[in-house]
């Protein structure tokens, strides 16, 4: 294994320990404050102000299917760099009306995300971004850029993007893409 893989499972043992601490009443405080805000879809999540939300930049395979198509979109506020990521990426991945086209499989789940203080962001997704992606070189390269691209594009304090699987850093989608590694923004694929 190599540092950063073992430094991203203890990352992910530590979210699993503050999850589990706060879900079985632990200090909610001790959360909220923490520098490298830590969210998932069971966590609770900081209070929002009511209704409240930004816009933020989506992306969505265009017409030819070669490219992704940049797609301005309201999307719930959140506060704080992890926790507006979360936002974001669960807007990426949901459901999307015709004629847009979703990159990423259907029924990909978001499990976790986190940022750390040098703005890599690591996203773990549920096992459906693998068994769920149609294969081939020019899917999988969008795939992997809509989600590095939604959070670098959006925000500003997030400089590159690992993606993970069922809590696992993963080679590649589907054998095309270096995923060993956070990817930075690159809107080369974006039209």
């Amino acid at each position: 294994m190599t540092p950063r893989l073992v430094a991203v499972i203890g990352g992910l043992t530590v979210v699993a320990a503050v999850v589990g601490g706060v879900l079985l009443g632990g200090t909610s405080r001790w959360y909220g404050r923490s520098t490298a805000r830590v969210s998932s879809p069971g966590a609770p999540t900081a209070p929002s102000t009511a209704g409240r939300r930004i816009k933020a930049h989506l992306f969505y395979v265009d017409a030819d299917g070669t490219r992704l198509s940049s797609v301005e979109r309201d999307v719930a506020f959140g506060e704080g760099t992890a926790e507006q990521a979360r936002q974001i990426i669960e807007a990426q991945i949901g459901p999307v009306a015709e004629p847009l086209v979703s990159a990423v499989p259907p029924g990909t789940r978001l499990r976790t995300l986190f940022v750390t203080d040098r703005g890599e962001a690591f996203v773990d997704f549920s096992h459906e971004l693998l068994t769920g992606h149609s294969g081939g070189s020019t899917n999988e390269l969008l795939t992997v850029y809509t989600v590095v691209d939604a959070l670098t594009a959006n925000l500003p304090a997030v400089t590159a993007v690992q993606l993970l699987v069922d809590g696992k850093q993963v080679e590649t989608l589907a054998g095309h893409v270096d995923l060993r590694r956070p990817l930075a923004k690159n809107l080369a694929w974006v039209q």
